[in-house]
């Protein structure tokens, strides 16, 4: 598997993978599909903010999975926090794309100098938050009942990871 950067020729596989969740899961809490001219457009609006998009292509060079992190907060005072996005074709989960996305992804947040970042899951995803943990995220809180997808309330956790030691500045 390589992780790189993401391509606009990706934004097919990526619209494919989103809309997979938005259907099928309560990893995104959305109820709109969207179509490739939306994902090629916000692989080029984070890329221009600096922020990384990135994709899990497997040896038959097919996208399996993607990744990436943006602003967690529009104020000036969390500029140093973002939250990441890990998604995985659903024929390839468990087999270690997310954490090699995420692995990546921790590693871009720390070259950017950003102090800490933060996952917003279902509380419901136990891999997903289990794939955090594991990469040393700890637990901060639980929003009970904060969103609703297939006709039921679901809770949000959160969780962060201290990515440096550096001063506040």
């Amino acid at each position: 598997m390589i992780i790189r950067d993401a391509l606009p020729s990706d934004a097919e596989a990526i619209r494919e993978i989103y809309n997979d969740a938005v259907l099928h899961t309560t990893a995104i809490w959305n109820d709109v599909t969207v179509d490739t001219a939306n994902r090629v457009k916000w692989i080029q609006d984070r890329q221009a903010l600096g922020y990384p998009v990135l994709v899990a292509v497997n040896e038959m060079n097919r996208v399996i999975g993607y990744s990436s992190f943006g602003d967690w907060r529009a104020f000036e005072g969390y500029r140093r926090t973002v939250e990441n996005s890990v998604y995985v074709h659903k024929d390839f989960r468990g087999a270690g794309a997310g954490k090699t996305l995420l692995v990546e992804l921790i590693e871009r947040a720390r070259a950017l100098g950003k102090h800490v970042m933060v996952a917003g899951i279902e509380a419901g995803n136990e891999s997903s938050i289990a794939l955090h943990e594991k990469l040393g995220f700890i637990k901060t809180g639980l929003m009970p009942e904060v969103g609703i997808k297939f006709g039921r309330w679901l809770d949000l956790a959160f969780l962060q990871l201290k990515l440096n030691d550096r001063p506040a500045e």
